[in-house]
């Protein structure tokens, strides 16, 4: 039936359907905002990497990175959890903790059956953990083991450590198992910067030797970290077996950041050979050429910053590589739009004449910088007609205190210091106020005198560290009689932004300004300039580094590089826009680091290009799915995989409380033949299950979804649940499920039809502020089966996991919305698709 009409008959039951969701509150400390209830997630504190997955004597053992005294990264240890089911888990004591002198970084546990090592006895195998140790005076990084007898409850370092060392500073993450072919020991470790897998062979865990490296091969934008090497069986035919090796890599990964690739092919027990090594440069679907920037600029306009000289696009294209710049590869012809020009610091922008949008899609390569585009940012330096309330322009030698400011601990004497050149801090005037003194190990506060609150807006440019963990903060606070009524702080970089204050509320009142820093760790410091009164809001400046698409003045896609000098195909999808009028501008108005921008050969063409990475293999084509690594000993010889459900571009700035850092879902791997080729599948673990029950299922078959977005019953709606959705293709360009919708927030999992791809958007999905790099559209290639397209959802309270088809595609994604944002809608765009099945479950707590 068609879906308005099932939605009109329904509306009486809507008005008084009990709305279930995840379980009530009870006295979990696990029921914190944001507090994962399907995922493992620690008590508290910061984690990252799994290490050390091994199931032993009824026990799913799950270690990982860990940071006992804090939220941020640092002094790694190894956690421990351990489970009966991969789903209920037992946070235990620190199993690896780090000392003064070493820190326990990544790597792998075995269950030596054999006694090779001698740490066990006959009948009690001890468990190994094969580690990474990092050496803070000397910055190596090289192998270790300690070893348990009591089920990983206590452990004891071995007394030969290391038994791998190199002498690097870049070799790391040791992935170890017993290779029945070769009968030995083997290890998977990273040499990160060099793009190599090392294999070494071991007869007792102690002493190594060197087999075989492989790489560089495929994605190489980043290190590469956390390998795994293990073999399957093809279509489940034990007759016919691959094997597959994944790499992680950061940054460089298919949906920008930290991600997992992998390849499939042989090991002889010395080697391994890839099946899937991407050779040759992609090429792009015939279309029309707009511009090649082979005969200069043409009609193209060139602004530039007024204040730093020419600006970073010159006269015309350059030729290639600027002097002083990494080699520039990917454009075509003999020039490009390379403003490097100037290195980083010069601010400017090209736009293009005006053009119709007459074809379905828009390709251009871009590289550089990975500064996007954020809406409600501006390119003006400083706001007309701002007020100055405080400066830091203080007479040579002047301190603060001098200037009638309190200063305690380490900042009591301080003056304001000059600033590099405008471009590097984005400070105003020649002089800033910095914490950083000593290398960050100084603390202490700042308190103005008393100003008077005449405008409705304050704001101030805020950079360095963005800590606001109580006892840890470097923040900037405004006090108005004493009380902190608003407060600020940097996000993690040296260039300094625009942070406003609405103060409306307090006009006429005396109030002031206080810095504190309590922070002695990395970007443990605040930069502060210019505080200024408006009477509107003043909005961030814009730092991106981007190629945007205008219609009406508003922009409408816009791509950027990924810190690479390599540039890629981007391809738009235009087909909503088709005959309205637009233009192109090309941006650079970031002075940091990567601060440029790498564009050439637009076209319009009736089908999209193919980015580089997309032809390679990817784990997941979501942003937060990372280290993922396999169990060893796994019953029934299944491979079972975790990873950590984050990224490094914004990991340290998620808005969670009192830890940070979660896993996403155990999953199981397999290998299917698809297009000729065996490939990575996976789903999650069947003992997920075991959860539903939590209310009764919603259900809906064979209705029709026209163009829009429509409400479902409230039994639909939920924070907590597993989505299972098949839909058969009609005319639909776009379609699929809205899920943690209210107010303004909103997460789009859907089938684009036309790109043959699964997606989820998260631009809208509540708090997106988490980092620049954090709102975005991440997709997958996903293949329609008989015309119908299935996926299934976990939703969670910060995360959506999908997985399309039987496994062929996986998309994980963090969002943030607002606990009350529990709507699930369909959508439609562009004509109609059917929803052949249906079916929302809300899921039990897993800490309940």
């Amino acid at each position: 039936m068609r879906i308005r009409r099932w939605l009109a008959a329904s509306a009486a039951a809507m008005l008084v359907a009990a709305v279930p969701g995840a379980a009530t509150a009870g006295t979990s400390t696990r029921d914190e905002p944001y507090r994962p209830q399907l995922h493992f997630s620690p008590e508290r504190n910061w984690t990252n990497d799994p290490n050390g997955l091994v199931w032993y004597d009824g026990e799913w053992h799950l270690f990982y990175q860990y940071n006992p005294e804090g939220t941020q990264w640092g002094n790694m240890s190894w956690g421990h959890a351990v489970s009966r089911d991969l789903v209920h888990w037992e946070e235990l004591s620190l199993a690896i903790p780090r000392s003064t002198d070493e820190h326990i970084f990544s790597g792998s546990v075995v269950v030596d059956e054999k006694n090779t090592s001698g740490f066990g006895r006959p009948g009690a195998p001890a468990m190994v953990a094969v580690y990474t140790s990092w050496y803070p005076a000397t910055g190596i990084q090289a192998q270790s083991l300690a070893y348990s007898t009591d089920r990983g409850r206590t452990w004891t370092k071995y007394a030969g450590n290391p038994v791998l060392d190199l002498g690097s500073r870049e070799f790391r993450d040791p992935k170890v198992f017993w290779d029945t072919k070769s009968g030995r020991w083997t290890m998977a470790v990273v040499r990160a910067t060099e793009h190599k897998v090392s294999f070494y062979g071991s007869a007792d865990l102690r002493s190594w030797s060197h087999l075989s490296d492989f790489g560089p091969a495929n994605a190489v934008g980043g290190v590469w970290e956390v390998p795994d090497l293990f073999e399957l069986p093809v279509d489940g035919d034990p007759q016919h077996t691959r094997w597959v090796l994944i790499v992680n890599l950061n940054p460089g990964a298919v949906a920008g950041g930290s991600g997992s690739q992998y390849f499939v092919g042989d090991w002889d027990g010395t080697t391994f050979t890839a099946d899937n090594v991407v050779n040759g440069e992609a090429e792009p679907p015939a279309g029309t050429l707009f511009a090649d920037f082979e005969d200069g600029y043409a009609s193209w306009t060139v602004e530039n910053d007024p204040v730093l000289g020419p600006g970073p696009f010159g006269s015309g294209p350059y030729p290639g590589t600027v002097p002083g710049q990494q080699q520039v590869s990917g454009f075509r012809g003999r020039a490009l739009v390379n403003s490097f020009l100037g290195f980083d610091a010069p601010r400017g922008r090209m736009v293009s004449p005006d053009f119709t949008l007459d074809r379905g899609y828009l390709n251009l390569l871009v590289g550089g910088g990975a500064h996007p585009h954020l809406p409600g940012t501006t390119t003006d330096f400083v706001p007309a007609g701002a007020e100055p309330v405080i400066g830091f322009e203080l007479p040579d030698g002047q301190t603060y205190e001098q200037a009638g400011w309190t200063a305690t601990g380490g900042l009591r004497d301080r003056a304001p210091v000059v600033g590099p050149a405008r471009w590097e801090r984005g400070h105003v005037g020649d002089k800033l106020l910095t914490t950083f003194f000593e290398a960050d190990s100084t603390t202490g506060t700042l308190t103005s005198p008393g100003f008077t609150i005449n405008r409705n807006h304050l704001s101030l440019l805020v950079g360095a560290g963005g800590h606001l963990d109580a006892g840890a903060r470097t923040v900037v606070e405004l006090l108005v009689d004493g009380q902190v009524v608003r407060t600020a702080t940097g996000n993690f970089s040296g260039f300094m932004n625009w942070r406003s204050w609405d103060v409306s509320e307090f006009r006429g009142r005396t109030a002031q300004l206080r810095i504190v820093d309590e922070n002695t760790g990395g970007w443990g410091h605040l930069l502060v300039d210019h505080v200024i009164a408006t009477d509107e809001a003043v909005l961030p400046r814009s730092v991106e580094t981007a190629v945007n698409l205008v219609v009406d003045g508003q922009v409408v896609r816009t791509a950027t590089g990924t810190d690479s000098e390599r540039l890629d195909w981007v391809g738009w999808d235009v087909r909503d826009l088709a005959g309205r009028r637009a233009h192109l501008e090309i941006n650079d108005f970031n002075s940091g680091g990567w601060g440029h921008i790498l564009v050439d050969h637009v076209m319009f063409a009736d089908r999209p290009a193919q980015s580089e990475l997309d032809r390679f293999d990817w784990l997941d084509h979501g942003k937060d799915y990372y280290a993922a690594v396999t169990y060893n000993n796994a019953p029934g010889g299944k491979r079972v995989a975790i990873g950590w459900m984050n990224n490094w571009q914004y990991a340290g700035t998620i808005p969670t409380a009192p830890w940070r850092g979660a896993m996403a879902l155990p999953r199981e791997f397999a290998l299917k033949t698809i297009d000729g080729a065996p490939r990575l599948v996976q789903e999650p673990v069947a003992q997920l299950t075991s959860l539903r029950g939590a209310g009764p299922a919603f259900t809906v078959r064979d209705a029709t979804v026209r163009p829009g977005v429509h409400d479902l019953p409230p039994a639909a709606d939920g924070t907590v649940l597993e989505i299972q959705a098949e839909f058969e293709l009609r005319d639909a360009h776009r379609f699929g499920l809205q899920v943690r919708g209210g107010g303004e927030d909103r997460t789009l999992i859907g089938y684009d039809a036309g790109a043959g791809r699964l997606f989820v958007d998260r631009t809208r999905s509540g708090q997106v502020d988490v980092g620049p790099l954090f709102p975005g559209v991440h997709s997958g290639p996903l293949s329609v089966d008989g015309n119908r397209v299935r996926m299934t959802v976990y939703l969670d309270r910060s995360s959506v996991e999908v997985f399309g088809g039987a496994g062929q595609t996986t998309i994980t994604d963090q969002i943030f919305p607002a606990a009350t944002s529990d709507q699930t809608r369909l959508f439609a765009e562009g004509g109609e698709v059917v929803v052949r099945s249906l079916t929302i479950r809300p899921l039990r707590s897993v800490w309940r």
